[in-house]
């Protein structure tokens, strides 16, 4: 095994499938392309619709504010950079900013994902809402972001780093981003800590999703791959410590839902 797969070692698993990295790849890709016109519907399956308060928990946790630059990675649809701007725009009703940036009152947001029918969603999204020109809409992989060194304030990515192929790239990736002080937040699938229900959980995600998958979306073998996925990501505190390796410092991470979920933060000093 090559030392970057020892580094990465989900780089070479497509759920419990052996792959190489560039297969790995091309296949997250095919699957995302698949379902990008259902997303929302698939979040609501694999988590029964708490997706949406766990977002809105890292929301409140970012406290976004005016004048920041603001990256969030695989967020094609615009789940958390709509949810950002929302914020910032009530919080200006309370409180006007001092300064703002070029690209809009509330601040720069740039939204990046590998997969073009994910942003081309998100962009349709955006459209409805009168708010395209509002964000920076950017195709890119998480392990090689086309930006500059020191030029983020803050990066999120929700349910995209268990698809990315080389976790650990993508984590010095952001490190290179962020600015001094700038501030990491994952939001993804994690594991459940309780055995009992852990068992319960994983009968459900098994047994249940990829029938969900196959009848809603007609596509039993994209949610196959994620809910396997889930169970090949890092636990809490393996991601803790990659963060760490990665440069980060006062790591932490909070699970919601005994774990179903985890909010995963890093510190850029």
């Amino acid at each position: 095994m090559s030392k970057n797969a020892l580094k990465n070692p989900e780089s070479t698993q497509f759920g419990t499938r052996p792959v190489s990295p560039d297969e790995k790849t091309a296949l997250v890709r095919d699957v995302f392309d698949s379902v990008a016109d259902q997303y929302d519907v698939m979040n609501d399956v694999m988590s029964g619709g708490v997706h949406r308060l766990w977002k809105n928990h890292l929301i409140r946790r970012i406290r976004p504010k005016a004048g920041l630059h603001y990256l969030d990675v695989a967020g094609g649809t615009g789940d958390i950079a709509f949810r950002i701007k929302d914020y910032i725009g009530k919080r200006n009703k309370q409180r006007p900013p001092a300064k703002t940036l070029s690209n809009g009152h509330d601040g720069s947001i740039t939204l990046c994902d590998l997969n073009w029918d994910m942003l081309r969603v998100g962009r349709n999204r955006a459209i409805d809402q009168g708010k395209l020109n509002d964000y920076d809409w950017v195709t890119g992989n998480a392990e090689t972001l086309p930006l500059e060194d020191n030029s983020v304030d803050v990066y999120t990515i929700a349910f995209g780093l268990r698809n990315v192929t080389h976790i650990d790239d993508a984590l010095k990736e952001a490190y290179r981003v962020l600015k001094p002080g700038g501030r990491f937040y994952c939001l993804e699938f994690s594991h459940v800590e309780n055995p009992a229900f852990a068992a319960l959980y994983d009968k459900f995600s098994f047994n249940i999703i990829p029938k969900m998958g196959e009848f809603i979306a007609k596509d039993r073998k994209s949610y196959q791959y994620l809910v396997e996925s889930i169970r090949k990501f890092p636990t809490q505190e393996n991601l803790k410590e990659r963060l760490e390796n990665a440069g980060f410092i006062k790591t932490s991470y909070k699970n919601l839902t005994f774990g179903i979920a985890a909010i995963h933060f890093g510190l850029k000093i």
